[in-house]
């Protein structure tokens, strides 16, 4: 029987996986793709980082990028799990992102990792193990994603403190978290289908058939 249905799934999980795969390399090494972002829409100096002045900040999985009022950026390479302070210009304030909302980010390559094996197992014949690990995949996708609005959220209600020009945004890596969430929730769902259409098609699927014959058939009347 032809397996065409399925090549939407398995597309999905591709697509899924590179999101997934770039989300997970973050920053320092893909300075576009953070999770959280802090900027100031003003021309002042408003912002400084531990010794620069600084108008944005940019919270990715494996580290920071600082950026100054010159786009000139700096990157630092921390490992999941940092924290960072915040303060205002005149040092009147200040705020710290601590290491608990930071360190839940390592989610991101898991779930990448579950992904590809979804990805992987959706090319064999034998359709149930590819549908249970996508689903497992679309549930640690869900919980990177999860993480990442509970940083967004502490961030956003935090930056204030330190000064009115700050704004917390969602950046691309948020983004690519979730589209990467909704695509393996439908090749999930597209594999499901799949497996249905084969198991009620396909004499190697087992059947509760008329015609079979078993524990089951002595009930029969």
């Amino acid at each position: 029987m032809s397996r065409k249905f399925l090549i939407p799934g398995i597309i999905l999980l591709f697509v899924a996986f590179v999101l997934s795969f770039l989300t997970s390399i973050s920053l320092p090494t893909l300075r576009a793709l953070d999770i959280v972002r802090i900027n100031t829409d003003v021309g002042n100096r408003v912002v400084i980082a531990p010794e620069d002045a600084v108008k944005d900040v940019r919270f990715g999985i494996w580290g920071i990028c600082n950026y100054d009022f010159n786009d000139e950026h700096h990157c630092i390479r921390t490992g999941h799990g940092y924290e960072y302070r915040l303060r205002s210009f005149d040092n009147s304030a200040s705020i710290t992102i601590g290491s608990s909302w930071t360190r839940g980010l390592a989610v991101h390559p898991v779930a990448a990792g579950a992904t590809f094996i979804a990805l992987c197992l959706s090319f064999s014949s034998y359709l149930l193990p590819a549908w249970i690990m996508s689903f497992l995949a679309a549930f640690l996708t869900l919980l990177a994603f999860v993480i990442d609005i509970a940083l967004y959220v502490h961030v956003h209600s935090n930056v204030g403190d330190v000064s009115d020009a700050l704004k917390a945004h969602v950046a691309p890596g948020f983004w690519l978290t979730f589209v990467s969430l909704l695509f393996t929730l439908f090749a999930g769902c597209t594999i499901f289908v799949g497996r249905r259409k084969m198991a009620g098609s396909s004499p190697s699927y087992p059947s509760m058939s008329k015609g079979s014959s078993g524990f089951f058939s002595r009930f029969r009347k």
